[in-house]
């Protein structure tokens, strides 16, 4: 967290893996954390993907790492920076605090990190409306359902989900399909914000554990994000979290 290292072999081949697995998947828009393992990352699904190969990927410093210490543009873990997760685990308990929740002195709080990722999320939004009015002042046609039945390819969308997706259901197609790579606790964060700030929906199968459980590398979760005409929050709609089915041959491989 926070140090910014590049990939190693395995990370090269489960970003590789993710690719595979989402290469179907017609993105609108790509971000990325600017940190090197990250930008390794997105590189390696967009290179296996069949129709995004040439996407302009938007670096956002928003979409970085929990810092431990932050000193100008440069985040570091401070007092722990480099340190394996045993030991950052062995000083919060020293303080009594569990790792999730423990920040080390000149760190980054959890708070933080939440409204980090908040602030990106309205602007995505913002961006997407945006870009969506434009949209509708060249075309009155329906939107196309590429975008919906790329994802419904892959990921466990389930009937009531699907069926949103569907234009002779009469609702609106997806205008956008965004893919954004960050950093597992910075996910943490985020996933905190959709379900107590936003009141996201998520399956019924899933524990509070599994909401709570920082995501495996290139784990995936999909959300489903839609704008009531007169709502100032949208309703948002969890389809899975973490998923990491793709990584089963890597596993095995090591």
């Amino acid at each position: 967290q926070g140090i910014d290292e590049p990939l190693s072999e395995t990370g090269f081949k489960q970003a590789a893996a993710a690719g595979i697995f989402l290469n179907n998947v017609k993105f609108t828009h790509v971000f990325s954390s600017d940190l090197m393992r990250t930008k390794q990352t997105v590189h390696g699904i967009l290179e296996k993907s069949k129709f995004c190969k040439d996407m302009t990927v938007k670096y956002d410093s928003r979409l970085r790492e929990r810092a431990f210490l932050s000193v100008g543009s440069l985040q570091k873990y401070g007092v722990a920076e480099g340190w394996p997760l045993s030991e950052l685990r062995a000083m919060a308990k020293a303080a009594g605090q569990e790792c999730p929740v423990f920040t080390p002195p000149g760190g980054e709080t959890l708070d933080q990190v939440k409204m980090r990722g908040k602030d990106f999320f309205e602007f995505l939004c913002q961006l997407i409306l945006k870009e969506a009015g434009q949209n509708e002042q060249f075309s009155q046609e329906a939107p196309s359902d590429c975008l919906e039945s790329s994802l419904a390819e892959i990921f466990p969308l389930g009937k009531n989900c699907a069926s949103k997706f569907h234009s002779d259901s009469g609702a609106p197609g997806l205008v956008a399909s965004v893919l954004v790579v960050s950093h597992g606790a910075y996910m943490r964060s985020l996933l905190d914000y959709f379900l107590t700030d936003l009141k996201c929906s998520f399956p019924v199968t899933l524990s509070r554990s599994e909401l709570t459980s920082v995501s495996p590398n290139t784990g995936m979760s999909v959300f489903i994000i839609n704008f009531e005409k007169g709502e100032v929050k949208p309703t948002t709609q969890c389809v899975c979290v973490n998923l990491q089915g793709h990584l089963t041959r890597v596993t095995k491989t090591h």
